[in-house]
């Protein structure tokens, strides 16, 4: 049963189908099941396997399909796709099985993403280090974009969330790839707002801050940025915490709730914004 079917509900997503990148674990995880809690049906797209160059585990196909499972216990109707985002005919071809499935897609969420390889400055940065990172965090939201954004045209309505970063508006020392991804993200997100404002489709970019490892989502991007840092496991949340003026780390569950905003009617003339949801970081 598809969300417009299921019916009755009070849910800020009744009704809509969306894509989200990245859903294994972690942010893309929390997107989702956040996204079947509010009425949405759902296209879950993850590489679901490891990438040469980056230096720790991807999500998993078990964890891809254990987010799918969470999903429909809410209610959700869930189609999942092994899908590289680096790969233009295989963005296309999830695209096209979300469409078989729901007919239409109303949102898509932009979160697929690595923080590795990172930790050298500028000039020790390899080649292809420097492609990997703008492949993977940039040109990758701007495939699924490409392949989604035709429908929503279609349609005059739709919502793409690019999940960016504080490094998208701020600098990090020894990360230029990685901050230059996300910076590229951000200006991705204004473009396609003027883009696609005359055909009431919106663009909007979410820059989380320092986001705090969940176990039950299985996230691990701050455990890795901490060791691009070289700082010690067992402390790394310390660190973190020293920069926050809320004296508190993001939840995953905070980046899921501004999506589900921006992804829903409440945000119906919002576009081109860039929302950080960072507990106070880049206001310092």
């Amino acid at each position: 049963m598809s969300a417009s079917e299921r019916g009755g509900g009070a849910g800020l997503l009744q009704g809509k189908t969306a894509v989200i990148t990245g859903a294994a674990r972690g942010i893309g995880r929390e997107c989702a099941v956040r996204f079947a809690r509010e009425g949405a049906d759902l296209a879950l797209l993850d590489i679901a396997a490891d990438l040469p160059g980056v230096g720790y585990p991807l999500g998993s196909h078990e964890q891809l399909d254990h987010t799918a499972k969470l999903c429909e216990r809410e209610g959700a109707a869930v189609v999942t796709a092994r899908t590289d985002v680096r790969d233009p005919a295989a963005v296309r071809a999830a695209v096209d099985a979300a469409l078989d499935r729901f007919g239409t897609v109303d949102v898509l969420v932009n979160n697929a993403g690595i923080a590795a390889p990172s930790g050298s400055p500028v000039h020790e940065i390899e080649e292809r280090d420097w492609a990997l990172m703008l492949d993977v965090d940039l040109s990758g939201a701007w495939r699924t974009t490409k392949a989604v954004a035709p429908v929503m045209v279609a349609r005059r309505s739709g919502s793409i969330v690019n999940v960016a970063s504080t490094a998208g508006l701020v600098g990090y020392r020894d990360f230029a790839a990685y901050v230059a991804a996300k910076h590229g993200l951000v200006g991705l997100t204004r473009a396609a707002a003027l883009d696609y404002a005359p055909h009431r489709v919106r663009v909007n970019a979410l820059c989380p801050g320092s986001v705090r490892d969940d176990p039950v989502a299985e996230g691990r991007m701050l455990v890795e940025i901490a060791r691009s840092l070289r700082l010690p496991a067992e402390r790394h949340e310390e660190f973190f915490l020293r920069d926050q003026p809320m004296n508190a780390l993001v939840e995953a569950a905070d980046v899921a709730g501004a999506a589900v905003w921006l992804a829903g009617d409440d945000a119906a003339r919002v576009t081109g914004a860039v929302l950080t949801v960072d507990a106070g970081f880049t206001v310092r």
